[in-house]
């Protein structure tokens, strides 16, 4: 990805090496050029990399502006290439259980949240599996019992299988789903500590597979399976 910048406050070829060295500092930055006859800044990155970013990288005394394209799209573009691979398995397991609604008389929205929690414990556990080491090794990274206690790391994609196994097959509905209200309620600890402190860390929801960084994504997901694992405990009585 190619993007270029007008840049003001360069009056000298310094300027232009210090602009180049100071945007060559940043995550993604591959290469870059500066002329400063031009007021240009020509980078090279690996995904788009926000135009405050590229500011604050700067000494005060240079100033960016997009030239040939919108920031407010590139950055939504961006998100999008980052988080397809959880929005499409999120989008298909959406699809089948709803699908598997078209067979009944009537839409069962207990049997709707059973279908969707096996579909997720089930795929997320598989790409967990997929490298289970990789996974253990981001997931005690932020996990609160993992950091304290390793093995929980592979467990807990275990777990997930387990729980996918027991929602498919409905195996006692009190029990898997106190059991699953538990679980999430306290990996989201982790994953919220995580984003709050602003920790640039991968996240572990689909093992070493894909580089999904953690954010708020990954909040949503967690808080998902605990309201729906919550609804049918309660729906239990």
């Amino acid at each position: 990805m190619v993007h270029t910048y007008h840049v003001t406050g360069m009056t000298c070829s310094s300027c232009e090496a210090k602009v180049k060295s100071a945007l060559m500092g940043v995550e993604h930055v591959l290469s870059v050029d500066v002329s400063k006859d031009e007021n240009a800044a020509t980078i090279t990155m690996e995904k788009h990399i926000p135009l405050d970013k590229l500011q604050k990288a700067l000494p005060e005394k240079y100033q960016m502006t997009a030239i040939h394209h919108n920031e407010v799209t590139e950055q939504a573009k961006s998100w999008f290439a980052t988080y397809k691979p959880i929005l499409l398995i999120f989008m298909y397991i959406t699809l089948v259980t709803t699908l598997v609604q078209l067979t009944n008389h009537h839409f069962e929205g207990m049997q709707w949240m059973r279908h969707f929690m096996a579909g997720f414990f089930l795929v997320f556990s598989f790409f967990k599996m997929l490298n289970l080491k990789g996974f253990a090794e981001s997931y005690v990274m932020y996990d609160v019992i993992a950091m304290r206690f390793p093995a929980w790391a592979y467990i807990y994609a275990f777990t997930e299988l387990a729980l996918g196994i027991a929602f498919l097959v409905n195996f006692n509905p009190l029990i898997t789903n106190s059991i699953t209200f538990i679980v999430m309620s306290i990996s989201i600890i982790g994953v919220l500590q995580s984003v709050l402190n602003k920790k640039k860390i991968q996240c572990a929801c689909l093992g070493a597979v894909f580089n999904l960084p953690m954010s708020t994504v990954t909040i949503i997901e967690d808080a998902l399976m605990i309201v729906m694992s919550g609804l049918m405990v309660f729906y239990q009585f």
